[in-house]
């Protein structure tokens, strides 16, 4: 039998001490969990507010709604840029410029060109022309249709000014390209077959920020409508009719 004295074991239960510690640990991590948690939602709804305008438009341009003519990609894809063949029954579209601008923006707008002939698949360039005529520095913001309102899911924008800030020096002259094409099922659709004469319209208003920082023009609702080709629509006829007058934007 060894005479060695041997140390005793060790306790199998904690200290009240340390049981307090560890749940103090474990109450802090969830706390910082649900701060960081709490903290993204925050954010997320916040971003969510301040892009919901953007993304109103970006539905309008990827859907054609109303006669919004569709931007960017999907599937106006690069190989869909590619003039149609005789045999797939191609025609010439003749596409209109318009140019309106608000009576309170001293600018003068207007296309270089009154017309292009194109073929569904074939990109084009044409250009506006913007001049601040006005003593002071001035920024504006365009809005557009197509018309008729049927096409505009054919026509694709693959660069515009529209919706952008336009700020002009007192006196300064820009041209604004737009590039843009039909796309190739514009020719399987039976409802184009009466459809040779499309018309873009572009109208510049002087430009404000609502109350949340956003740029929007400066003029009444049924104005900016009517300018977007929705005037006819009637949720459109009843928002206008129930909306205050837009009061003049402080200068």
């Amino acid at each position: 039998m060894s005479t060695a004295s041997e140390p005793p074991p060790p306790s199998s239960r904690l200290s009240q001490a340390e049981i307090m510690a560890g749940r103090r640990r474990v109450y802090a991590a969830r706390n910082r969990a649900l701060l960081m948690y709490s903290s993204a939602a925050i954010i997320g709804l916040i971003g969510l507010t301040y892009a919901s305008s953007p993304l109103y438009r970006a539905f309008c341009a990827a859907t054609g709604f109303a006669g919004t003519p569709q931007t960017g990609t999907g599937k106006f894809a690069p190989e869909r840029l590619v003039p149609a063949s005789e045999a797939e029954g191609v025609r010439r579209i003749k596409v209109n410029f318009n140019a309106d601008k608000s009576d309170a923006l001293p600018w003068g707008f207007f296309p270089q060109q009154k017309f292009v002939y194109v073929v569904p698949g074939q990109t084009a360039l044409a250009f506006y022309s913007a001049r601040n005529k006005g003593d002071e520095d001035i920024i504006g913001i365009a809005t557009y249709s197509v018309a008729p309102a049927k096409a505009a899911p054919y026509f694709a924008k693959v660069e515009c000014f529209c919706f952008e800030e336009q700020k002009l020096l007192a006196g300064e002259e820009v041209d604004l390209p737009l590039f843009f094409f039909i796309d190739k099922d514009f020719l399987e659709d039976p409802l184009m077959r009466d459809v040779n004469d499309i018309v873009l319209s572009y109208t510049f208003f002087k430009a404000r920020r609502n109350q949340r920082g956003h740029l929007e023009p400066d003029a009444s609702e049924a104005v900016v409508q009517k300018s977007l080709g929705w005037a006819d629509y009637e949720h459109v006829k009843a928002s206008s009719k129930a909306s205050p007058p837009t009061p003049p934007a402080a200068s």
